[in-house]
């Protein structure tokens, strides 16, 4: 019987493999040191907190049959494509872009939890690409949503209310952390 892997990898859109990144880790937070890109000096924003999920999955087959898999999923921030105006930043507004990187780990581990359900099956490929594709619009517009609702950190109210928020989330997936 002859076993075959294939190891694919998926990063979310934009990154390169070879870009500089950091893991997320809950015992280190984000430093304003960390946000290495220049600022877009035309943007209304103070600080950009770019972050993303990286997934990776090998198949092993047997007869051409797939019998097994297993993944692989990070959640990450970009140094040389996040920014801040130094000026304008104080620990507040990075505490709004650090829970930018917290929802992504969030995320990261909703996507392991769905993928730890799945069966093995002729289809698995497919629809691993398919739960990638739902996990990163739902963190992208969660992401979207954070901003909107705290007025990208403006509203102190629900910069609170959010930061509660996740914290929950997170601790309701702990299960599923890296």
């Amino acid at each position: 019987m002859k076993n075959l892997f294939i190891l694919l990898t998926i990063l979310f859109v934009g990154s390169n493999s070879n870009e500089e990144s950091m893991l997320w880790n809950e015992s280190r937070k984000l430093t304003w040191a960390d946000f290495k890109a220049s600022p877009d000096l035309k943007s209304r924003a103070s600080a950009i907190t770019a972050s993303g999920i990286t997934f990776e999955y090998s198949l092993k087959t047997s007869r051409k049959e797939i019998v097994d898999f297993s993944t692989k999923v990070e959640a990450h921030f970009y140094p040389n494509k996040s920014w801040f105006l130094e000026k304008q930043v104080d620990v507040y507004i990075l505490a709004h872009e650090q829970l930018h990187f917290d929802i992504t780990e969030l995320y990261a581990r909703k996507f392991r939890e769905q993928l730890s359900l799945l069966v093995v099956n002729q289809n698995l490929k497919g629809q691993m690409n398919r739960l990638h594709a739902s996990i990163n619009k739902a963190l992208n517009d969660t992401q979207q949503l954070y901003d909107l609702q705290t007025n990208h950190s403006i509203n102190v109210t629900m910069q609170k209310e959010w930061e509660a928020k996740i914290i929950k989330e997170l601790k309701t997936y702990e299960a599923y952390k890296s």
